[in-house]
């Protein structure tokens, strides 16, 4: 799969204002109250699914973890690529994160917990932010997207029984709307439209790409 090119949407000179991992805290804490208030999903690019927002009791609660590494001007992005084996999503890139357990406290403890379990990211390196109000999935999920950021020295391993490969993406390039794809396949009989951005041969579509596009509209738009 090739590379797209990354087109900025800024002046390259004003990087260092935008997508350094203090800068995404900084603009996440400035529109904290417009976050809490998002509601994306699979509805909004595919009316079918649109019984997740009308019936929200119905569905099951997970976290995610939006995790800015501080690699200097432009942080990065941590996301994984699931093992094979796995009866759901199998093989798909995803960000780390799952269901909230009865234990867990809140959303960020929920993915904080599973970025442990997945990717051996120590919870003390991280400093949440906030949360992204909420991503309803086709799938039936209410997923919680937590923003974070980690220092540099952050050492992260994949859990073989879960995570195939563990790998960092520009915050940047998530970014930058010229990489948000709008396409579709078909699932069970019926079109499916999604977002994809592909990065290097990794090909992010679906609910992570979905979340991260919601990130662009509320942060970075």
């Amino acid at each position: 799969m090739s590379t797209l090119n990354v087109m900025h949407p800024y002046p390259l000179g004003e990087t260092s204002d935008l997508y350094s991992a203090d800068a995404f805290q900084m603009r996440v804490q400035q529109r904290m109250d417009v976050l809490r208030a998002v509601v994306g999903g699979d509805h909004l690019l595919n009316p079918e699914f649109s019984y997740c927002a009308e019936h929200p009791h119905k569905l099951r609660d997970a976290a995610v973890l939006i995790l800015a590494v501080n690699r200097g001007p432009d942080a990065r992005i941590v996301l994984t690529q699931r093992t094979a084996h796995l009866r759901a999503h199998a093989g798909q890139v995803a960000l780390p994160g799952g269901k909230i357990d009865e234990e867990d406290i809140d959303p960020v403890a929920a993915a904080l917990r599973e970025a442990h379990e997945e990717v051996g990211l120590d919870p003390a390196l991280v400093t949440p932010i906030g949360e992204l109000g909420s991503y309803l999935t086709g799938s039936g999920y209410r997923v919680v997207p937590v923003l974070a950021t980690a220092p540099a020295e952050i050492a992260l391993q994949p859990n073989p029984a879960e995570v195939e490969h563990v790998f960092e993406v520009p915050l940047s390039f998530l970014m930058n709307p010229a990489n948000h794809l709008t396409q579709s396949r078909e699932i069970a009989g019926k079109k499916r439209f999604f977002y994809a951005m592909p990065y290097e041969d990794h090909y992010i579509w679906g609910v992570t790409a979905g979340i991260l596009r919601c990130l662009y509209n509320t942060v970075y738009a």
